[in-house]
């Protein structure tokens, strides 16, 4: 087979990158005014997701020092729901591949997947974590970005932070049970608001990243502007997030997949295929290969099944029992299937640009990512060109060469 020459090209997001990072959380939670509602002493509990966040150790590490700096005494929980195999181990450790530990951040990490159910929304008990629940006060911290599988005024932030986060394994589970009876736009809203009556809840912070997966806005709140505010930050964030620049897309090599990429392993809103409560959108990509899992996943290689193509070698990596829970969870079963297996890159793409039609494989419109966080570089096949040229945020890097293979079969790294 004559495969496709390909080039490197680099693509121009829009959006500011925020510089000094603990500087800008220390201004906007000490914007709050909260030394009048705490007192020397108490305790509070930092929440600390599973996804790859842009500084998230950084980000975690101020709060805590601001928190501090304010008399209380911070501790970290994960707040996941059912990531690490629903274990505490496993949370813990999904933690220390960001760099939160108890050294890094300061301050104790509380790993635990006990919760309190504390009240009911549609039918459905509401959880919290129970270290969370038992400090004086909680400190919500998360990242502000369009969902994977939903559209909504509010989507993937504060507030599915206050439900799926902190509702750990349990609470998950049976959010995303009712989220599959109404919708998960109504129900991790309910929620997270149910959370945020009780009480328990100080200040949240909200981070949004640029198309670079830069950091580029943290912006504190009182639990009074929660919803106003984790709305307007998302309007930014779909403003500011990358995408692939192609409607149409003959093959998609994607180099890497993960939990700290999406939530969905592959986000559904960059690779255009359906999703739970989300339609399919553009790009239209006919065949799609992943290549491996990110170290940072322990196995848990979820999204796999979004797939047409991928490696014995991402395979032979999976954590069953990881992938399992999570999509037992989430209720998605399909996220866990698994498709074709190649023994090298090369049978893999010489069977995916054999399933295209009757296009010739040197003339397939081909694109290579990293992983669908990182897109502000893309290999692309000679056919894009003319499209990539007229595009004002595409330049190209380097000349057309022929896709190359080593002794095994396989591409070199990205």
């Amino acid at each position: 087979m004559t495969f496709p020459k390909m080039f490197r090209v680099k693509q121009r997001f829009e959006g500011p990158t925020l510089r000094d990072i603990p500087a800008a959380v220390r201004e906007q939670i000490r914007a709050l005014g909260l030394q009048g509602k705490v007192k020397p002493g108490q305790t509070i509990a930092i929440t600390a997701g599973s996804r790859g966040i842009a500084n998230i150790n950084k980000i975690t590490r101020a709060v805590a020092d601001e928190c501090k700096s304010l008399g209380l005494k911070p501790f970290v929980v994960p707040t996941m729901g059912s990531h690490g195999e629903a274990t505490a181990e496993g949370q813990k450790r999904i933690l220390e591949h960001y760099g939160i530990t108890e050294a890094t951040m300061g301050c104790p990490v509380k790993s635990s997947m006990e919760v309190v159910r504390f009240a009911e929304v549609k039918g459905t008990p509401v959880f919290c974590d129970k270290n969370a629940w038992e400090a004086d006060h909680i400190a919500v911290v998360a990242r502000v970005k369009t969902h994977t599988d939903f559209d909504a005024e509010i989507e993937s932030g504060l507030f599915k932070m206050m439900a799926i986060g902190l509702g750990k394994q349990h609470g998950a589970s049976h959010y995303h049970r009712a989220g599959h009876h109404y919708s998960y736009a109504e129900i991790f809203y309910l929620v997270g608001k149910t959370v945020l009556e009780s009480g328990h809840v100080l200040f949240g912070l909200g981070i949004v990243e640029n198309g670079y997966e830069e950091t580029a806005k943290v912006q504190a709140l009182l639990p009074k502007d929660f919803e106003a505010g984790e709305k307007a930050l998302l309007r930014e964030s779909k403003e500011w997030m990358s995408r692939l620049p192609f409607e149409d897309i003959d093959v998609l090599i994607v180099d890497e997949l993960g939990k700290n990429i999406s939530g969905a392993g592959m986000d559904p809103n960059i690779i255009g295929r359906p999703s739970v409560q989300k339609a399919p959108k553009t790009p239209r990509i006919r065949r799609l290969y992943v290549r491996d899992v990110t170290p940072e996943c322990d196995g848990n290689a979820i999204g796999v099944g979004m797939a047409d193509f991928t490696t014995w070698r991402l395979i032979k990596q999976i954590n069953y029992a990881a992938m399992h829970m999570n999509a037992i969870t989430s209720g998605v079963a399909e996220a866990a299937k698994v498709p074709m297996g190649f023994h090298t890159d090369r049978e893999a793409l010489e069977t995916a640009l054999g399933m295209i039609g009757l296009t010739p494989p040197e003339q397939a419109r081909v694109v290579r990512i990293k992983n669908t966080l990182h897109l502000s570089e893309l290999d692309c096949s000679e056919a894009l060109l003319p499209e990539i040229k007229a595009h004002p945020r595409l330049s190209v890097a380097s000349d057309p060469v022929a896709m190359t293979f080593d002794a095994q079969g396989n591409l070199p790294h990205f």
